[in-house]
Formats: structure tokens, sequence, C-alpha cells
């Protein structure tokens, strides 16, 4: 009997498929004919059969909206032409796809997709002609049919959302094995009638496909995964966005989840280790401090390598920390001449793009993010303790010609101790050598805590995005803190079909407390001394030496204050028409207007003042800054041959920036402390300024693709710039690059091993004059003071020489990259090869003083930088049941050198420059060790003696001098790279990022700023020379000296390192759990730790020696590491809720 059902089954579905086959061509010959057309027999010259996929991109162009679908729903479907037709999109689209049985959605305001008519109960089951056409047999089967339908199917609803639990719309949901589906509507939501054991197969773009048994339930909600693969991901680009496929340049981009994993008070901070090409190095550790980020090496000795910043399409300077790092959408980085040709000379060092959060159409959505935690400083210096210090101190008198302490190395004698230690150090001697711990004193815990509260959400006209937030960073060091409150408006507007306007605005405010560095004074601080009276109060100098203070007193309340408070108002405002279905016209305008004010007072008993009249100092920077655009782009796709995009640009750009400042001294009452300058008598220093620059560019870009296989882009942009003078103004910067996408072609369609492979190249110039002073080439005056019959006077006179003939740099770079997929996406990525060369490059040659001028800026060098880049992206494991493991990795390697300084050949070595190196080198005396007791007759014929640094003669004249020192290394490091293993199953996460960089050399400035030797401050604890401990490592104390000759080579280290960067562990709470809340819709407790461990040279023992230097004058520095405020490690708790 259940032999018979089964095969009844099987023949009723097969009669009815026909019967309803044929009921649905009817109609759609009967729909042609009442759309006023004709049948296909007949002939007509006024309708046109087509493809229905060739229809639907016909209404994509006429009406500027995207429409999507499956391929197999609409495969060989045939309608009439929609041109042939009349009415609006809606009633086009309902007689065009109801006799084919499929449905529309309207997603979004223009957005639509394409699906099946949802079935309701058994209805879709019934034949379309009345029971009594049919044949008595196949009513009994039809009846027998709908019966056993009847008895198996289910109606299933549910939400499918996204990892933060935001609805997704448009999602296509099917029944497994058949053609019955739905999508979701704009909140995410679906519903649908299938077998109770059927499976619901869920695709959308962007997310991993997935299948979800439906075991007789009638609600399921389920959480999509973000397709890590993104082949097809939208990027921007810059005056426009592409699908990933189509790129032809070289871009990086960070998504908004990997931005918010790290709790980090700077976005940049982000781009550490995961843009492939992008180097972002700490430059301290204050909190609030910024990041040097570097694309792609450095080019520049004096017009800065910083990259361009563009936030919502408008230009952005200034602190990058002023933005909220949570209202980020995505970053994407744009290396390639040309992807940043489009920007011109500012895209001259890269250009990120920073893309801030939207809000969507549908229902409201309230959503908290937030985290508190405890910070620790990484480590404290290992210094010597008490007795260290004290054997130390005898050690550096016994090295003397006439030795001091004539007690043999390790022997102590009180009598001679009692005539080299004051009472103090004897008192702290005598009671076991106790001593002060003052790193411990000047540290403390901090914490660092961030909240953020937005609401999105709207309607098919009107999309918000609005947020506010607090975040506070407590430092370890006393009395240095950073607080910054920001609020986002986000507005997108559809004023009709063709007009659309928005505003993205930013409101900041920060307050950053610098403070005072007590690390200089507490590393050097005599640890025998005493810091507290008997009483419990400070004593100012804790010993009898007058160059040393008490750290502890520039950490006293309101002793030293150096605050900074900055006011940020940073709107982009834009309106877009649609000109033709083709043609659009844009118009962007974003002021820029940022305010700091510097507030420094120093009291008397400070380090800085010693005593002296206190100092108050105020200074204020305003600025205030536009930029106007002017876009056209015309869009259009020729079929499936040929797609074009020509974009437009007329662009103005200008700045104003106003400085004014004022110090004074002895102020009557400290309490006023920078507040009420004009009580103080004295007046210290005074100074104003103002200068404005601009530039007026014009850009044109074209976009072609031919067959979507075979890919061009070619740009030209034209920057006239008020910083050069007439004649040089204006500089011109093309770029072209071709894309072949490999996987397309046909004799690729048989393999099933790549799943993309595309080649790249491009070739482009961009300019650069971003660092130039905007009055260099008229030069200027200073103020010059003489006397008047001994009357005070001043005039002025030249103090820069002009140089009208200065011009742009220029960097042409060649790039060539291969972007791959492998094994259905389980391993993608690129592989990046580049070539850049700068030349005409501002540089300031010496001149002899008989000019009047020590130097002039010119345009006579030139650098280059070559490298490599590799990003892979693998699926691990994804496991049936549910277990999934990631694995996201880039190394980076880059080369730089000079090659050519002022015209030629010549190193420059006052500058530290030499032609085939990097910028930045240390050139100093190689270090061989230290001179040993048996070597004493050859230490002589240089000068020294056993127990001091002995370095290399390199011309072997039995000479050290200047000529001996050579190249020990660089800062640049040979390679960096990051790694990041994401570990997923049934809603928890764990998450792992590591950062490295290997091959560079650092200054390690504690072992020799804090290794003097003297025997008169405290130093690192340091394996030095005596005559019974014949080291290799540092050199013997000896006080007859303030440090040791050829001590700089004692710096020099393996700055290589290997950085746990951040470890998370997440847990996404289920949405059974959630329901019965009745209010969210999402929420994550998470916990992470931040710099956890540091694996580096022993050199660098609780040292993080992961550090830079900011430019002075935009020209780089050598990298070195010394007494500031130390690393954190900071442990975090947060939450992420949604509503």
């Amino acid at each position: 009997m259940k032999q018979f059902v089964r095969q009844l089954q099987r023949s009723t579905c097969f009669w009815l498929t026909c019967c309803l086959c044929t009921t649905s061509l009817s109609a759609q010959d009967l729909a042609l004919v009442g759309g006023g057309g004709e049948h296909p027999a007949q002939p007509s010259n006024q309708v046109v059969y087509i493809p229905l996929q060739q229809a639907l991109e016909e209404l994509e162009q006429e009406f500027k909206v995207n429409i999507s679908y499956r391929q197999d729903l609409i495969a060989r479907q045939k309608v009439m032409r929609p041109s042939a037709a009349k009415g609006s999109l809606e009633e086009r689209l309902e007689r065009m796809l109801a006799p084919l049985n499929l449905s529309y959605k309207k997603v979004s305001v223009n957005s639509y997709a394409i699906g099946n008519k949802a079935r309701s109960g058994t209805q879709s089951l019934r034949p379309t002609h009345p029971q009594s056409a049919l044949s008595p047999v196949m009513r009994d089967l039809q009846t027998l049919q709908l019966q056993l339908a009847e008895q198996k199917d289910v109606r299933v609803t549910g939400i499918i959302k996204d990892a933060s639990g935001e609805g997704i719309p448009g999602v296509n949901v099917l029944e497994k094995g058949t053609t019955n589906g739905t999508i979701t509507d704009v909140q995410g939501r679906y519903s649908l009638t299938v077998g109770n054991n059927a499976t619901l197969v869920l695709s959308a773009v962007g997310y991993m496909s997935q299948e979800v048994a439906v075991n007789n339930r009638s609600v399921i909600d389920i959480t999509m995964e973000e397709d890590v693969k993104a082949l097809e991901e939208i990027v921007v680009v810059g005056y426009g966005s592409q699908e990933k496929r189509d790129i032809t340049g070289a871009i990086a981009s960070v998504s908004s989840r990997e931005i918010q994993e790290l709790p980090i008070a700077n976005a940049q901070q982000a781009l550490q280790g995961r843009a492939a090409g992008v180097e972002v190095v700490t430059v301290g550790n204050r909190p609030g401090q910024g990041v040097q980020v570097r694309v792609r090496g450095r080019r520049s000795f004096t017009a800065g390598n910083d990259p361009l910043y563009v936030v919502d399409g408008i230009p952005f300077s200034g602190d990058f920390g002023d933005i909220n790092s949570n209202d980020i959408q995505s970053m994407d980085v744009l290396k390639d001449a040309s992807a940043t040709a489009i920007y011109g000379s500012r895209g001259s060092n890269g250009v990120v793009l920073v893309t801030t959060r939207r809000g969507k159409p549908g229902k409201t959505e309230v959503a908290y993010s937030g985290y508190y935690g405890p910070s620790y400083a990484y480590g404290t210096v290992d210094l010597m303790n008490g007795e260290e210090f004290a054997e130390y101190k005898r050690e550096s008198r016994r090295a003397l010609v006439n030795p001091k302490y004539t007690a043999p190395t390790g022997v102590v004698d009180p009598v001679q101790d009692a005539n080299l230690f004051e009472a103090v150090e004897l008192a702290n001697i005598n009671n076991g050598y106790s001593w002060t711990d003052y790193q411990n004193l000047i540290l403390r815990t901090g914490h660092r805590q961030d909240h953020n509260l937005s609401v999105s959400g709207g309607n098919d006209k009107t999309t918000f995005y609005l947020s506010g937030s607090f975040f506070n960073d407590v430092g370890v060091t006393k009395t240095q803190d950073y607080r910054r409150n920001t609020v986002r408006v986000n507005i997108d507007h559809q004023l009709n079909d063709r007009f659309r306007v928005g505003a993205f605005t930013l409101l900041g405010y920060s307050v950053q407390n610098w403070g005072p560095n007590p690390w200089g004074t507490a590393l050097r601080e005599n640890p025998l001394g005493k810091p507290f009276e008997d009483d419990g109060s400070l004593r100012f100098r804790p010993t009898s030496d007058g160059l040393q203070t008490n750290p502890l007193a520039d950490l006293v309340e309101n002793a030293y204050i150096d605050e900074n408070r900055r006011y940020r108002i940073f709107p982009s405002l834009y309106a877009s028409a649609e000109v033709t279905k083709d043609l659009n016209f844009r118009v962007n305008f974003g002021p820029d207007i940022n305010l700091r004010r510097n507030g420094l007072f120093q009291g008397r008993y400070t380090q800085a003042r010693a005593e002296g009249a206190p100092l108050a100092r105020v200074l204020n920077w305003n600025t205030f800054a536009y930029t106007f655009e002017n876009v056209l782009t015309y869009q259009r796709d020729f079929g499936d041959i040929h797609n074009l995009t020509a974009t437009g640009l007329f662009s103005i750009q200008q700045q104003r920036d106003e400085y004014s400042g004022i110090e004074v001294l002895d102020q009557p009452y400290e309490s006023a402390l920078f507040y009420n300058l004009g009580t103080a008598p004295l007046i210290n220093a005074k100074a104003s300024d103002l200068s404005e620059w601009g530039i007026v560019s014009f850009m044109g870009r074209v976009q072609y693709g031919l067959l979507n296989r075979y890919l061009l882009t070619l740009t030209m942009r034209a920057d006239g710039s008020s910083r050069l003078a007439e004649g040089n103004k204006w500089g011109y910067f093309p770029s072209a690059a071709l894309g072949w996408r490999i996987v397309d072609e046909p004799f690729m369609q048989s393999q099933s091993v790549f799943d993309e492979l595309k080649l790249r190249a491009s070739y482009g110039v961009v300019g650069n004059t971003n660092g130039l002073r905007p009055y260099i080439t008229q030069g200027a005056l200073g103020q010059t003071f003489y006397a008047w019959d001994n009357t005070p006077a001043f005039g002025f006179q030249p103090n820069l020489i002009r140089n009208p003939n200065l011009k742009w740099e220029s960097t042409a770079t060649f790039n060539v990259g291969l972007d791959f997929g492998l094994l259905r996406n389980r391993i993608f990525g690129s592989f990046e090869v580049y070539n850049s060369n700068t030349k005409d490059l501002i540089m300031n040659q010496q001149l002899p003083t008989s000019s009047g001028f020590t130097q002039v800026q010119r345009n006579v060098g030139a650098t280059q930088v070559r490298g490599m880049e590799l990003m892979v992206s693998t699926v691990n494991i994804d496991s049936p049941g549910g277990f999934k493991w990631t694995t996201d990795f880039n190394v980076n390697v880059y080369r730089e050198k000079i090659t050519e300084l002022y015209g030629g050949q010549s190193d420059d070595v006052g500058s530290g420059w030499f032609i085939g190196y990097p910028m930045t080198v240390f050139f100093d005396y190689e270090k061989v060790g230290i001179w040993q007791t048996s070597e004493e007759t050859v230490a002589a014929q240089y000068g020294q003696r056993p127990g001091e640094v002995k370095v290399r003669d390199q011309d072997n004249n039995g000479i050290i001098d200047g000529n001996d020192r050579v190249i020990l290394g660089t800062d640049q490091p040979d390679w960096t790279g990051g790694m990041t293993n994401r570990f997923s199953y049934k809603g928890f996460e764990l998450s792992a990022f590591i950062f490295t960089r290997q091959g560079n050399l650092i200054n390690n400035t504690f072992y020799t700023t804090n290794n003097s030797l003297a025997g008169r401050y405290n130093n690192v604890d340091i394996d030095y020379w005596t005559p019974i401990n014949p080291t290799n490592a540092f050199p013997r104390p000896n006080q007859d000296q303030e440090s040791p000759r050829y001590q700089s080579t004692l710096g020099y280290v393996n700055g290589s390192f290997v950085k746990i960067r951040n470890i998370t562990l997440a847990y996404n709470l289920p949405s059974e759990l959630l329901k019965k809340t009745g209010f969210m819709s999402s929420a994550r407790i998470y916990v992470s730790a931040l710099n956890p461990y540091i694996f580096a040279d022993k050199s660098f023992k609780n040292i993080d020696p992961e550090v830079t230097r900011t430019p002075e004058d935009n020209q780089e520095r050598t990298a070195q590491v010394g007494a500031d405020t130390p690393s954190i490690r900071l442990y975090t708790v947060g939450v992420n809720i949604k509503l």
C-alpha cells in the first residue's frame, strides 16, 4: 500500500506539473494580449519578446534601481519588452511577473527583489482550471495529492539576522529541492509554507549560504554569517564605488567588525596588521596619543608622508582620534597610483577612505555598545635596587686613575663608605639597603571605558543614524588622562524620484591632560635617597644633588598641568540629481572647524622650574577649512558586452590657520594656573600667525568593462596649488589600470580549482606639496632688535629665502596584482608587487654663511620604494556541527632607498642621508666589545683602558675618528605582518590577533641616557665590566665621566618583535532567550585582553619595542624607545545590545 501511495504521488506530481505549466503558459499569453501586445506567433513591429533577465536589466536602467533575483527563477523565461508597456515600475513588474507565478518585494527605496509567490496553505497546489474540466481519474489523483500535502505542510515564520542581530532584507529562502520560496522583508522577516520535514536553503549577497532543517517547527530565527570571501562586496574607490570583482587598483579594506574588535581610542590603530601595505606604529603611550601611519613606505624628506583621510567624501585633517570608531562602517585604503590619482597631490602618500554608518529603512533600531576595564603598565624598567646601586657607586670610584675607593671589587669598607655616601644614603644602607622604587610610586592602575548609544532607521524616503559616545582613558601615569565626547547625525532623504539630499555631521569635544613626564627623573633618582619627610610630606630634593628633584613633586595636584582642549565640527553635505537614467550630478560641501587650546602651568616646585618662578602659557589654534565639489557621473551597461562609468570632477579646497600664544612668568598666585595671565609681572614670550592655502582641481575618470572580463580604468587629475609660484602652480597626474578576469574565460569553465582569478596592472603619477609652507616661494620677514640712542628699537629683516622655482614632487608607481580564490573560496586573497620612484624631492639645501641664510628649499632629491604584499584568508574548518575556524593573515615586504641627493650621488652625512639607503639609518661606530685586561697595551694605542667600550677601527689606521663610523642598520623592518584567528561554536566566539615587525634596529635609550655609569644617578641593571667580571656587554662604571666614551653604541638593539595584540572571548545570547525579554533583538557579552604578551629581544625586558618618533618639520627621524609613559595591558568586559 505504501509503495502504491509513493507511485501515486510521483504520478500526481508529474501530471499536476504539466497542468500547471499549461495553465501558466495560457495565462502568459492572455497577459501579453491584455497588455497591448500580440502573440509571438503573430508578426508585429510594436512588440518584442525578450528574456526576462534582459527585461529586468532594462527596468533597472530606466528607473535607476537595483533588482535582485536567483538565476534559476528567471532562466528561459521570456516576456514582452518593458519599454513597450506603460505605467510605473511596480505596475510593470506586476504585469510581467504574475503570469510566471513570480512576485516582487520592495526591499528599500531603490532596491527590489524577485521571488516565487508564497504559498498560502495548500492553495498553491490547486489547479487554475475548474475541477469539472478534469477527468474523473485526474480529480481523484488531485484530491489524494492535496490530502497528502495538507497532512504534511507547515507554515514557517521567523527573522533572519546578521551576527550583530540586525535583520537582513532580501534574503532568498527556498524549500530545498523545489522552487517554493520567498524573500525577507526590510526587517529580515519571512513566512513560507513548506513540508514539515523540509530543509530551508538561505542565500544572500555577502553572506554564506546556509541550510536549516524545519523539523516540524513553526518559528525559526536564523543568524547568517558574513561571506569572508567577499569577492562581490562593494568597495569605496573615491567619488563612487565598485564591486570588488571590477577593481583594477590596489585597495585594502577593513570592516567595522575588525575595527570594533579592539578597545582602542583611535580607529587608525585598527589598520595595524590588517591592511596589507599599511604600517601603523605607536608614537607614544600617553592617553589620547596618536599613531604614525605609512602606506607603502616613505617617499618625501620634507613634504610629509602621511596619507590623506577622506571621511564621507570630504578630506579630513587634524586629529583622527576625533572620530568615534564605533561610527565607522568601513575603511578602504587606496595604495597604488591608479587608485590614488583621483585625489591628485593630496593622495600622494595613499588615501584612507572612511565611510560612517547609515540608517536603513524599516524598524527603528536602538543599539548600545560599551566596555570597561583596568589598565596596567606593561612593565617597569629593570633598575638597580639599593644594594646594587651602592656597589655600582663604589665601583665607579675604584675605576678612577687615582681610586677613591680602594677596597677590591665586591669588598665593602665601612670607613670608605662613610666618606662616599651622604647621611640619607648611609641610613638606608645600614637599614638593610632599604630603597625607594620611584617607578611604582608614579604608576597607578588606570582604566579605559567606552560607551556608545545609537538610534537608526527610516522609511523609503528618509533614513537616519544618530549616535552619541563617551570615551575615557585614565592613564597609568598619574595626572595623564583623555576624555572624548562625540555626537554623529547622518541623514539621507529622497526628495522625489530624481533628487536626493543628505548630511553627515560630526560634533566632537575632547580634553587631553598630557601631564608631565616624570619618568626621566624617576629612572635617574638615587634609590637610597629620602623622598618623604618624617611627617609624610614630600621632600623636593631626596638627596643633596642639586640637579635632581623628586619626581613625585610633578604629580602633586595642580603643580604641573598640560591640558589640550579640542572642539570639532565636521559636517558633510550633499545633494544629488538624476539628470537622466544614466547621468547623475552631485554636489558635496564639507566645512571643517577645528578649535584647539593648550594650557600649560608649571609651579615653582616642579622639575621644570626647580624652585624658580612659575610659568604659565596659553596657545590657541583655529582652523577653518572647506571642500566644495561638483561630481558628474555617467553609467551605462550596453547589454552583456560593454559597461561604462565616466566621472568628472571640479573641486575647490581652502584652509585658513590662525595661531596665537602668550607665556608669562612669576604669577603671584599659583592657584590661578593659566587662567589669569594678566596678573603676571613678566611676559616671557608672545606670538601669532596666520596662513592660508588652497587647491583647485579638475579630474576625469573612465571605467570600462568588456564582456565582464576585460577591465580598463583611465584617470587624469589636474591640481593648482597656491603654495607654488606662477609657472609651477599646476600639476597633472595621469594613471591607467588594466584588469583581466581570467576565471571568467571560457577555457576556465571546466576547471573546479579556482573560484576567482584576476590579474591587475597599473601605472600612474601623483604629486606632493602637502608639507610645503604656504609662503615658501615668496620668502618671509622676521623681527630684528637694535638700539637707537640707547633706546630699544626693532625692525624687520628677511629670515626665509624665497625660491619661486619650487615645483611639485612627483611619484610614478607601477603595480601588478593577482586576486585569487581556491577550493570553493576556502582560500582566497591577493598578491601585489610594486615599484614607485619619487623625483624632484623638496629638500633643505645648506647655504654658505656669507649668503646671510643657512639653507634654502629646492627640488634636488629622489627616492625609490619597492615591495610585495600578500593577503590570504582561509576557512580552515566549517563543520556541520557548527564549529568554524577562519584565519586572515598578511605580509608586507618593502625596501626604500635614496637614489639622488642635491642633484647628484653624494651622501649628506650631517643629515644622516646616504645614497642607496633608507631615509633613517643609524650611522655610528661599531661596538665590538669591551677592552679586556689582556688587551691593555693595544687599548693604550687608542687612548683607552680595559673596561671601556671597544669599537672597530674600520680603516685600520690606528686612529678612531669620524671616518670609522658606518651604517649599522635602519629602523625600517625587513617585513611586517598580522594574523587573526577566529573560532566560533554555537554562539561562542574566540579571536586572537597577532602583529609582528621583523628585521629592524632600534635605539634603546635606556642603555644610553639611563646608563651613564658615572655612579651619580641610578642605572639600568646591566652586566657591567669589572676586573673580576670580564664581560663584553657593558663598560666599567667610572665617576670621571658624564657618560662612557662611545656610549651611543650601547643602545642599538634588535627591534624585532611578535605581539599578541588582542584576545577576545564572546558569547551571543540565543534568540530563544532574547524573545523572553520582549525587547532585545541581539545581545553579545565579551571579555578581551589588549597586549597580553610581547616576544622581543632580551634587551626589551618589560619594555614594548613598538615605537617610532614623530617627524620634525615633516622630516623623518630614527626610532627610539626611552623614558616616557610605558605601554599598557588592558583587560575589558563589554556588551553589545540591540533593541
